[in-house]
């Protein structure tokens, strides 16, 4: 539908004065001349071919057509003020974009969003959870939690923390030495990228000093998340990651009675070099304190 509407100015010119009551008070609002508002008026009365005004001394008062017409130009210019208002407000919020592998955005980041936003009212997080490596760029990626040795070129790197493993279990197994874990299914998750230094219950069996059973009995995860589940259900014995069943082992869901503990890679905190903005700098600094107070007991 085609619409043939007279000139904005000259609508805003007509609702600002029936509004005031005047002129004057309508180019004052329009930071224009009292002149210029009668002259938008006139141009819109000759457009529509009705009176809008009946133009009195020091006064102006709206005819029927005008009285007919100064609502519905309000009640739109008032609606078109909160949608704008509502739309600048929600711009104003600054969003930062984390990507993280699966298991540490569910059970690393996930949990401590209340307080971040506690800290962070006007910064929303998105996150953005893959086992595959991204590029920051075409991925719109702010900040990158990559696990591994490195280097990462290019980036501004920081270091969150040093990841250690040790078998965990759900205490209701009732493991009581380790030479009792070939008992119990051993849980395992697979690596995405093959390494002689990946945690594994091969390197854990060897650093404890103890043969590798043959043919223990097993349950096998593509993620560590799942692994992490299945141990906390009383499924078997997991070898994961303490950092990311630090709130298990707090509340009692999981134990880890004995050793040892086998070294993994470090989490790196990355971001783009000298392009980071303010709210992307808060997150990430607040990333590091947390990791601070979260590092993996040994």
């Amino acid at each position: 539908m085609v619409r043939h509407l007279p000139p904005l100015s000259a609508l805003r010119a007509f609702e600002a004065a029936a509004r005031h009551g005047s002129f004057r008070q309508a180019a004052l609002e329009l930071a224009v001349t009292p002149a210029a508002v009668s002259h938008q008026i006139r141009g819109l009365e000759a457009h529509i071919g009705l009176a809008l005004f009946e133009r009195r001394t020091r006064q102006v008062a709206l005819t029927d057509a005008g009285a007919r017409l100064y609502p519905v130009l309000r009640d739109g210019f008032d609606a078109f003020a909160e949608v704008l208002e509502r739309l600048t407000r929600r711009r104003s919020r600054a969003l930062v974009t984390i990507s993280a592998t699966l298991a540490f955005t569910a059970r690393w980041l996930v949990p401590r969003v209340t307080a971040f936003r506690a800290l962070h009212p006007h910064i929303d997080l998105q996150f953005h959870a893959t086992d595959d490596v991204v590029d920051l760029d075409s991925a719109g990626v702010d900040i990158a939690i990559r696990y591994g040795a490195g280097p990462y070129p290019g980036f501004s790197v920081s270091p969150l923390f040093a990841d250690r493993f040790a078998p965990v279990f759900n205490p209701m197994l009732k493991i009581e030495a380790m030479a009792d874990l070939v008992q119990r299914p051993l849980i395992h998750f697979q690596w995405r990228r093959r390494h002689p230094d990946n945690p594994t219950w091969s390197r854990w069996f060897a650093q404890a000093g103890l043969p590798e059973p043959t043919e223990p009995p097993q349950l096998r995860f593509s993620e560590e998340s799942h692994a992490i589940q299945a141990a906390v259900a009383g499924q078997g014995v997991a070898l994961v990651s303490l950092a990311l069943v630090r709130d298990e082992l707090s509340s009692g869901q999981l134990v880890h009675p004995f050793g040892p503990s086998i070294a993994g890679f470090r989490h790196h905190l990355l971001t783009r070099e000298g392009e980071s903005g303010a709210a992307t700098m808060a997150t990430a600094q607040w990333l590091l304190s947390e990791a601070q107070i979260a590092v993996p007991r040994a």
